[in-house]
């Protein structure tokens, strides 16, 4: 079963509609038309499940060594589900997902804008 296609992602206030590109055995990938945006959803499967859902950005910003000059720079985030094959339920996952989601989306995101910060 795959995600929905397209999938849309809102970035600063822009959705991007990112239709499916590329399908593999445990893995999916979906992009914008102009590559700068990539998600990815993939399996692992071995002694533990890992699963992956990947958001790879990229934008053209100026050089700061020739600032006459733009470059093309690029940033990744994604979250990891490390499961083991027995032990945990689905309920069980998705109680501890929603524990972390409330953790750094909570107060306006204030866990993620002290980590990008350097705190921890």
């Amino acid at each position: 079963m795959s995600l929905t296609d397209p999938l849309s992602l809102t970035i600063s206030g822009t959705a991007n509609a990112m239709p499916r590109t590329s399908v593999g055995q445990d893995k999916s990938e979906y992009r914008t038309s102009d590559g700068l945006i990539l998600i990815s959803a993939s399996h692992a499967y071995g002694r533990r499940v890992r699963r992956v859902l990947r958001v790879d950005h990229a934008k053209i910003a100026p050089d700061p060594m020739v600032p006459t000059q733009n470059t093309k720079v690029s940033m990744s985030n994604y979250i990891v589900f490390d499961v083991p094959v027995v032990g945990y339920t689905l309920a069980d996952v998705q109680a501890v997902y929603t524990g972390f989601k409330s953790l750094f989306t909570a107060s306006s995101d204030a866990v993620i804008t002290k980590l990008l910060g350097g705190e921890s």
